[in-house]
């Protein structure tokens, strides 16, 4: 079953998952969010979390892998948290357990207005996929330093632009280039959004790195579930830039907001 074909048939399932749950309050998709999204699939977005809320999320990933997180929103303007996790969790395997916790603080400097994005800064030392002791780093590399802003249009629905840039600091592979980063969102209704992300990783090309220079393109559907719960069916590096495992990788991710 191609990509497209596997698109249609989550987005069926999905909207017959939550289609008797939309009258509620939603989470963080489709025309009735309630929450901001406050990243695509592995890529940051200048959404915020409202402030004295709690977020978990859950990031299902390849080899048994889970990466869990919580978030707090404070005044509407500041989200910071902490995650761990590895791989081996669900399974038969030996859990192999991340070298440290993430830790991530955002920041918005610019609201949105008509004529003008939200702009943020943020820091975020949480990678993606499993942590590889050699070279030193997670087979995504974390952030680090970065920028974003994020634009909301009116297009039979939400239509959602982001853009970013960042400078990592894992830096194991030798290659310290800055980043770039572009990402997209459709609203499907009152509930389901459908995001894409494409990430230059102009940080991940040199000789020692594990990208083969093409980029990560991933894409995505999202579901909200009921008050705060949001459920994301993931299919990354549709380019097959990653040299280590053999990506067309498909991940689960889950979120839920709830207040203090």
């Amino acid at each position: 079953m191609n990509v497209t074909a596997r698109l249609i048939v989550a987005v069926i399932v999905v909207r017959l998952c939550c289609g008797a749950m939309t009258a509620y309050a939603q989470g963080s998709s489709g025309e009735r969010a309630t929450y901001e999204p406050r990243t695509l699939i592995d890529l940051p977005t200048a959404g915020m979390l409202p402030h004295n809320t709690l977020a978990t999320d859950l990031d299902f990933y390849h080899s048994g892998g889970l990466l869990t997180g919580f978030s707090i929103g404070l005044f509407g303007r500041i989200d910071v948290g902490l995650s761990y996790g590895g791989v081996g969790l669900i399974g038969t395997e030996s859990p192999v357990w991340n070298k440290v916790p993430g830790f991530h603080i955002k920041l918005r400097l610019i609201e949105e207005s008509t004529s003008l994005p939200a702009i943020a800064l943020g820091f975020d030392t949480q990678g993606k996929e499993e942590y590889l002791d050699v070279p030193g780093r997670y087979l995504i590399k974390s952030r680090g330093i970065y920028a974003v802003l994020s634009k909301n249009y009116d297009a039979m629905g939400y239509l959602s632009f982001h853009g970013g840039a960042n400078l990592s600091l894992e830096r194991g592979d030798d290659d310290t280039d800055p980043d770039l980063f572009v990402g997209i969102e459709k609203s499907l209704g009152a509930a389901v959004s459908a995001v894409g992300e494409y990430d230059f990783a102009f940080n991940d090309t040199n000789r020692e790195a594990l990208g083969r220079g093409r980029g990560y393109l991933n894409v995505g559907l999202r579901a909200a579930l009921g008050k705060g719960l949001t459920l994301g069916l993931n299919l990354k590096d549709l380019l097959r830039n990653q040299q280590t495992i053999s990506i067309g990788n498909r991940t689960i991710s889950v979120e839920f907001v709830q207040p203090l």
